[in-house]
């Protein structure tokens, strides 16, 4: 086996916003595996791989995004990948949310990603060839219940995907995003455990999969981990479903 196939990521710089737990977590780990350097930015760091640079950073502040990146380039050395994941789930209708709520997770998942690139452009237009990957969602293509205000926002990510992957290709920089079906993380764990039946809400999310499972962060992982390599160098603009075929299979039952 080639060096190259043992260690496809060697010499790739990477930040992973929100790497510190759950997919982030999953993608840090997998990314390493490959034989990039991972800097995680995260609001906390404590759980940060130790095999990664661990930064502090709130992708809600603008001086703390361009401060964290800053920081993280210094320590890996330059960028060649940026992989923004950080993000915030909110539950109900259209109408169970109030104006502030909107605001905030629009301003996390969304205006988020806005802070991230602007802080990391420089750096990646430096390297030449690099590689952007966002966490998008099932929700951004498929109507789900009570996910309103979540899925307008991944919905945004989606499109940004598209615009960023046109706006950027000019300098060698590709842009791509990945959408899990319901996975198994920390959001989706609280979510359970708040249900009056935890059991009979996880065996429905598990249902509503063509798969009948939630996805697992690791699977999501491997997806971001094909879009960063150089061998997908003309994979740009596109939406990468891990989603056990909710969006595209209507099997019959």
């Amino acid at each position: 086996m080639s060096a190259d196939l043992r260690a496809p990521l060697e010499g790739q710089r990477a930040i992973v916003t929100g790497g510190a737990s759950g997919i982030g977590a999953a993608i840090v780990e997998r990314l390493l595996a490959g034989g990039a350097r991972v800097a995680v930015l995260d609001r906390d760091i404590t759980r940060a791989h130790a095999d990664a640079v661990a930064v502090q950073a709130d992708v809600s502040d603008d001086a703390s995004v361009r401060a964290g990146v800053a920081a993280a380039v210094d320590a890996l050395g330059g960028l060649t990948t940026l992989v923004s994941n950080a993000g915030i789930g909110a539950a109900g209708t259209v109408a169970d949310n109030p104006d502030d709520e909107w605001h905030r997770v629009f301003d996390v998942n969304v205006v988020g990603t806005v802070r991230l690139m602007r802080a990391a452009l420089p750096h990646l237009r430096e390297a030449g060839q690099a590689s952007v990957v966002l966490t998008c969602s099932v929700a951004a293509d498929v109507g789900l219940p009570q996910r309103a205000l979540y899925s307008a926002t991944k919905g945004a990510v989606e499109a940004l995907t598209r615009a960023m992957a046109a706006d950027h290709l000019p300098e060698g920089i590709r842009v791509n995003c990945v959408n899990p079906g319901t996975a198994d993380t920390p959001w989706v764990a609280r979510l359970l455990q708040a249900a009056d039946d935890p059991a009979a809400e996880r065996a429905a999310l598990e249902a509503r999969q063509p798969h009948k499972r939630l996805v697992a962060a690791a699977e999501v992982a491997a997806a971001v981990a094909y879009l960063v390599d150089p061998a997908a160098s003309s994979t740009t603009g596109t939406s990468l479903s891990v989603d056990g075929g909710m969006t595209a299979l209507r099997l019959r039952t």
